[in-house]
């Protein structure tokens, strides 16, 4: 065949540690249809600080591969919450093969046409919280690439038709591929005529979606004749692939007709016509009519030397016992994103009866459903049973109803098939089912009443049970309970919503509390943050005795803002918020910033340079609010202004300490007692912040950080100036002409005279 290859790729994105699939990396491909393979190139590689990352750690990266909807992933291994459906993925981990670099390569022979989902995340960590811009922080890059090869020019087998083929010494096999329709019980392929040297040495294989792979339904036909191969309940509104393949090592050419009988279950004594004028009476889609086949109210192309097309006698179709049911449709009804209800007419209360099932049918829109979860709610109406011993079973099955036969309807299952089984009797009248991330496509949904005896279950008599149905997609399970919060994420055009767990919790669901916090752990971690504040009312009083007002008001500002902060700020359930969580956090932070602010300006004693304090008050007000905006987290924009205030500090002590010829503060006692202490505990504050605050240690972390930080103030803050006696009148100084005023304390270097009483002497 014709082969054609086609390229995709993504841009790199930076991997996370794994909590939830909120951290996870979603990537989004299509795969065409007649896919022969598919090849995903897996790069990954290391960056720290805009180059290349070759003194990083080697982490384990983790990537999955899912057809149809988002891989629902479980790496941690916690509990899914109750009645839950985990669809399987495909799993990879990448190790590294060079320092900064590696790659890894994922093959799928014969993949599915569709959606294919990528997820990919690193180990989970120890949650430590690290300050933004602190040190260059190793990124782990991720970038996938996809190369398809599919064929073209796939020959299409028409139902009730013979196509001939002969099949050249140099060939290995032949590909074919069938439309099968909706309500088609059985596909029946059969290879005719078949001569070649060694009697019929060929194998026949079937598969669905897909050019058929080596574990695919196959038959061998030197073993069955006549070579028959069916396929009993059909995926519908598929295509179905037919391989012709032959025995290695036989010589020769080997001719045969291949031929393929759809049987109509909504007509159980007649089969598919063979031939039909037009592809839309087959609910074909318009592609049909490429490739050989057959377009809008065309007729069957010519006939070739090596391929002849004729009908042929058409079987009888299944016994009544194996037709198929009609399918009840149900209205969609668009709330929000993911928010859908599938309202059933003349529903909610579906009637089944004793004799025949309860098909209906819920379809989900191809990429824009897939990221939510499909919920699926049975209530028995135990009145309507008649005091009769009934069961009623409910199978969901993708692409086809499951009803042909009682052990398929009780337990959802054939050789080809696996659906979810539901069922509700009198004992347990209330059954649920959830599926995460569902395929998108048609569900349907076989409802059947069955009464249990002593020798199983049996179809019930004159009983017709009354069943409450409720359908309907949502974001997450249960909204993620009280301990979590749903996130609507996207990636690219792509929209799935996921859970985030807090306070320990952990799961699909945030329903795991293996590692939950008790309400009492709770409650302590709140008032320790919380309390921890009141170490705020010292420096307080200090300042208010040393006549600081306006830092004694930063300082209230700062406990109050920060009190509250943290009692909305908690991830359980023990949460106070007075204002909106965004304001109690702005002024959290401005307080704490400004606290520094004004504590340093007042130590640098500026009043002699700059007359009106508040002027710098005010600048630096401003300067943090605008920082705090820009980047709330950010080391530089929070550092920065708390180094400007302490190089005001540094040059007004040096001013002081190079004209008084003396170091300034100049007592010892001062140094030794108050400043050196002080600064060794603001010090040690931000040691425990930026290097030891992890998650799991934060509350009493950052309790300790609370208490530091106020202890520090109470010590860094100067003391009131003290105004002495007054002094005799210095002689008097001209020059040029002026007065002179001269500070006769500050002369003497005893009190600062930002606070204490001038005494000058101003004489013309």
């Amino acid at each position: 065949g014709l082969f054609v290859t086609d390229y995709f790729t993504r841009t790199p994105r930076k991997l996370s540690p794994f909590r939830s699939f909120a951290s996870i990396e979603l990537f989004h491909f299509h795969i065409p249809e007649d896919t022969v393979i598919a090849v995903w190139n897996l790069i990954t590689f290391k960056e720290q600080g805009g180059t290349f990352g070759d003194q990083c750690p080697d982490r384990s990266i983790t990537v999955y591969f899912r057809s149809g909807a988002p891989s629902v992933i479980n790496p941690l291994h916690t509990h899914f919450p109750r009645d839950t459906a985990v669809p399987g993925s495909f799993a990879l981990t990448l190790t590294w093969t060079l320092p900064n670099r590696t790659t890894g390569v994922f093959n799928v022979t014969s993949p599915l046409p569709g959606d294919w989902f990528l997820a990919a995340h690193l180990p989970k960590d120890e949650g430590k919280i690290s300050v933004k811009g602190l040190y260059e922080e190793c990124q782990y890059l991720f970038q996938p690439q996809l190369i398809v090869q599919r064929l073209v020019n796939i020959a299409v087998l028409y139902p009730g038709h013979v196509t001939e083929q002969s099949m050249a010494p140099h060939n290995h096999s032949c590909l074919y591929k069938v439309f099968v329709p909706s309500y088609t019980s059985r596909v029946l392929v059969e290879v005719l005529r078949c001569r070649g040297a060694e009697g019929c040495p060929l194998w026949l294989r079937v598969r669905a979606k897909a050019p058929p792979l080596h574990n695919s339904t196959a038959l061998d036909c030197r073993e069955h004749t006549p070579c028959q191969l069916a396929q009993d309940l059909p995926f519908w509104q598929h295509w179905y692939y037919v391989l012709v393949e032959k025995h290695p090592g036989v010589p020769g050419t080997v001719s045969f007709q291949v031929t393929v009988q759809l049987t109509d279950c909504s007509r159980p004594s007649l089969a598919r016509p063979p031939f039909l004028p037009s592809s839309a009476s087959m609910n074909m889609p318009h592609s049909f009519g490429s490739a050989g086949g057959l377009g809008l109210g065309d007729s069957p192309p010519p006939t070739s030397p090596n391929s002849t097309k004729h009908p042929v006698p058409t079987p009888v179709g299944p016994p009544a016992g194996e037709r198929c049911w009609p399918v009840r449709p149900t209205l969609r009804n668009e709330l929000d994103t993911f928010s859908v209800h599938f309202y059933i007419f003349f529903g909610p209360n579906v009637s089944v009866p004793p004799d025949r099932p309860a098909v209906f049918v819920i379809n989900l829109l191809p990429v824009l459903d897939s990221g939510g979860v499909l919920n699926l709610e049975l209530r028995l109406n135990v009145s309507s049973l008649r005091g009769e011993n009934v069961t009623v079973f409910g199978c969901l099955n993708h692409e086809v109803p499951l009803t042909s036969g009682d052990n398929a309807s009780v337990t959802c299952e054939t050789e080809s098939l696996a659906g979810f089984l539901l069922s509700v009797n009198a004992t347990a009248s209330l059954s649920r089912l959830r599926i995460p991330y569902p395929q998108t496509g048609s569900w349907y949904l076989s409802l059947r009443s069955l009464c249990a005896t002593e020798h199983g279950f049996e179809p019930c008599t004159n009983v017709t049970a009354e069943v409450y149905l409720r359908a309907y997609l949502s974001p997450c399970i249960n909204d993620c309970g009280i301990y979590g919060q749903c996130k609507l994420l996207r990636t690219n055009n792509y929209l799935y919503a996921a859970c985030e767990c807090k306070a320990g919790w952990n799961g699909w669901g945030c329903t795991d509390n293996a590692e939950a916090f008790s309400y009492g752990f709770q409650l302590l971690s709140t008032l320790l943050l919380c309390l921890s504040n009141v170490m705020f009312v010292p420096p307080v009083a200090i300042a208010v005795r040393s006549h600081y007002l306006m830092e004694a008001a930063v300082y209230i500002f700062t406990m109050f803002f920060s009190t509250f902060y943290h009692a909305c700020d908690q991830p359980g359930i023990v949460v106070f918020c007075i204002m909106d969580y965004d304001v109690l956090q702005f002024c959290d932070f401005l307080g704490s910033l400004m606290s520094v602010w004004v504590t340093v300006i007042a130590m640098a004693r500026l009043q002699p340079v700059v007359k009106q304090a508040s002027v710098l008050y005010l600048l630096g007000a401003m300067l943090l609010a605008m920082a705090l905006q820009m980047d709330r987290h950010g080391l530089w924009n929070l550092l920065g202004p708390s180094l400007f205030a302490l190089g005001i500090m540094a040059v007004a002590w040096t001013a002081r300490t190079i004209r008084r010829r003396h170091c300034y503060p100049p007592t010892w006692k001062r140094w030794v007692f108050y400043l050196c202490p002080g600064a060794l505990i603001a010090a040690a504050a931000v040691l425990l912040y930026a290097f030891v605050e992890t998650e799991e240690n934060y509350f009493y972390i950052h309790s300790i950080w609370h208490l530091l930080i106020a202890g520090s103030v109470g010590f860094l803050l100067p003391p009131r100036a003290k105004t002495s006696r007054r002094l005799g009148p210095l002689p008097r100084r001209k020059g040029c002409g002026y007065q002179l005023c001269v500070n006769e304390q500050e002369e003497l270097g005893l009190v600062d005279p930002a606070v204490a009483s001038i005494n000058s002497i101003c004489t013309s």
